[in-house]
């Protein structure tokens, strides 16, 4: 019985695993395979080359790899910083009114990210909504506040909030508020309870928070484009224009493997080194 179960599991999930062969590793297995094919070319049997990879150091497409990466990991830190306070409170202080900060936030995400970058545009632009009534009241003149790098962790800031609000609160809902409370009893100050219940109790929700986030700044490209105005070249803006001004797929797929992998080496690091098991206290 039990290997007529084990069967029938696997005929089951066959659907799924070849979906996932189709759209996810395949793609992945394609632009590996371009990387290594010779510049402006679309032949894929060709012999194999590694000029696409000496091109990204020998045409400084490391320094957009460099920005991507500074870009994200700040981030990464202001999002936390900013989502914490925030996540707790939703967890342990508002009660039913998180819901309504919920729903706002989720609603946010219902338009589209390029119309709310957009937005931001014409608040900050030269003679803007913003900066054009303020120029009015104060008979001042001031520049714009776009382009620049700034500005563009204003806006990975802005439109990954919910990335890192989301995994926290649950993290953090997860914490026993018994335990907190015997900690105090215990004469434990609120800077020991956050250090040595709050924050080893919420690490997954906080990895989870981070690497998502991280992994979705260090690959976007909108918020250079159009807040940053391409002044800083992030390594999506690179990929982007590879493979379409360019025409240059080969390049476009190298540097899109060289972020695939530094970005999942990075998190798959970062997994290893955190010994969730000894900071929750368990044994194995």
């Amino acid at each position: 019985m039990k290997d007529f179960f084990r069967s029938t599991g696997v005929i089951c999930a066959l659907p799924v695993v070849v979906l996932l062969l189709l759209v996810f590793i395949a793609p992945l297995f394609l632009v590996f395979g371009f990387s290594f094919v010779p510049a402006r070319t679309f032949d894929l049997f060709s012999i194999p080359t590694l000029d696409n990879y000496q091109s990204i150091v020998t045409d400084t497409y490391y320094i957009s790899f460099g920005w991507s990466l500074f870009l994200a990991f700040l981030a990464v830190v202001i999002l936390f910083l900013i989502c914490y306070p925030l996540a707790f409170a939703m967890a342990k202080v508002f009660g039913r009114f998180s819901i309504v900060i919920t729903m706002a936030v989720v609603i946010s995400l219902l338009v589209s990210e390029n119309i709310r970058l957009f937005g931001w545009v014409l608040v900050l632009m030269k003679g803007g909504v913003f900066l054009g009534y303020l120029e009015h009241w104060f008979a001042v003149e001031l520049e714009s506040w776009l382009y620049g790098a700034p500005i563009i962790i204003f806006g990975l800031v802005y439109v990954y909030l919910p990335f890192m609000l989301f995994p926290l609160t649950l993290g953090i809902s997860m914490i026993p508020n018994e335990l907190r409370q015997a900690a105090s009893d215990l004469g434990a100050g609120r800077w020991t309870i956050f250090r040595e219940v709050d924050l080893p109790l919420a690490m997954p929700g906080i990895l989870i928070g981070c690497m998502l986030t991280f992994v979705l700044c260090a690959g976007a490209m909108a918020e250079a484009k159009v807040l940053g105005g391409s002044k800083v070249l992030t390594m999506a803006d690179e990929i982007e224009t590879a493979f379409t001004y360019k025409q240059n797929w080969p390049l476009g797929s190298a540097l899109s493997v060289i972020l695939i992998v530094t970005v999942a080496g990075i998190a798959l690091f970062t997994l290893r080194t955190i010994d969730l098991d000894r900071i929750l206290g368990k044994t194995r």
